[in-house]
């Protein structure tokens, strides 16, 4: 695996990010330095984080010991829940960059939209401000359904550069990702395996027979091929390297339709309506 094999999507200010790379939810803050090397090691060049996953330290720490240069690696943090406003949003930021290191994110995301405080725009506001003083080379949201995307848009003068949305085969937010491609919005696509609940499916278990590959990289191939952005979290190394093989093989227009069929509406998180974080 080398890192050329992996495409980039470039995003409506003309970064472009990595298609594929490394989730570190749910990976405890003692093993993430040691997960974020084996990721680079394994050809990964994108790190996904976020405040409220309190490991932001391991991937600062996982990254300076690869030995890799900061911007050959595209790194992403989300702000936490209990941090919207516009002063707030720039605060929890600064608190991020201290904890990774760096001097500024790649990507920084509003990490749920909590449309009871009624807070996500001025808190858009205060990111527009971060972009502005380049502390942030993109910034986008996470979990925004179209109502509050709408908002932003009457509200406000930036258009997210993306929205990180759950999404797999259970759940293909086929509306979303549409008004996403109206609106130049990039999709990424987090619980990309629906936490492994849809592996066992018939339909994709006779298409990892096809393709001699696991479900999991039938899964991650459809993703791609869809256009989504997608990081799939592992500890164990040897499933971090099995993640990203996913170059060497494509799913034709029947097997994208057999996956087509298994959305049923499931979700493995909470409903952005009506999480309250």
């Amino acid at each position: 695996m080398t890192t050329t094999d992996v495409p980039a999507v470039e995003l409506n200010n003309g970064v472009r990010i990595p298609q594929f790379g490394f989730g570190v939810f749910q990976i405890p803050p003692e093993e993430t330095a040691q997960a974020v090397r084996t990721a680079l090691e394994a050809g990964y060049r994108h790190i996904d984080t976020a405040q409220m996953y309190r490991n932001e330290e391991g991937v600062g720490a996982g990254i300076a010991e690869s030995g890799l240069a900061r911007e050959d690696v595209f790194v992403t943090t989300k702000l936490a829940n209990d941090a919207h406003g516009h002063d707030n949003a720039i605060t929890a930021l600064e608190g991020s960059l201290r904890r990774l290191g760096f001097d500024h994110v790649d990507l920084y995301l509003v990490h749920w939209p909590l449309p009871h405080k009624d807070n996500y725009v001025r808190t858009w506001q205060g990111f527009e401000d971060i972009l502005r003083a380049d502390k942030a080379r993109a910034i986008g949201v996470s979990n925004f359904q179209p109502a509050h995307l709408d908002r932003l848009a009457e509200e406000t003068g930036t258009v997210p550069a993306v929205n990180q949305i759950e999404l797999h085969p259970a759940l293909q937010q086929t509306e979303l990702r549409e008004y996403h491609r109206a609106h130049g919005i990039a999709t990424e696509a987090w619980s990309p395996l629906a936490q492994a609940e849809v592996l066992d499916d018939p339909a994709l278990k006779e298409l990892a027979e096809k393709h001699g590959r696991t479900a999991a990289q039938v899964v991650l191939r459809w993703h791609l091929q869809l256009g989504n952005i997608v990081f799939p979290k592992s500890s164990s190394p040897e499933r971090i390297r099995q993640n990203i093989d996913v170059f060497g093989f494509e799913l034709d227009d029947e097997d994208m339709a057999a996956i087509g069929k298994l959305d049923d509406g499931r979700r493995t998180g909470p409903d952005p309506d009506t999480f309250t974080g």
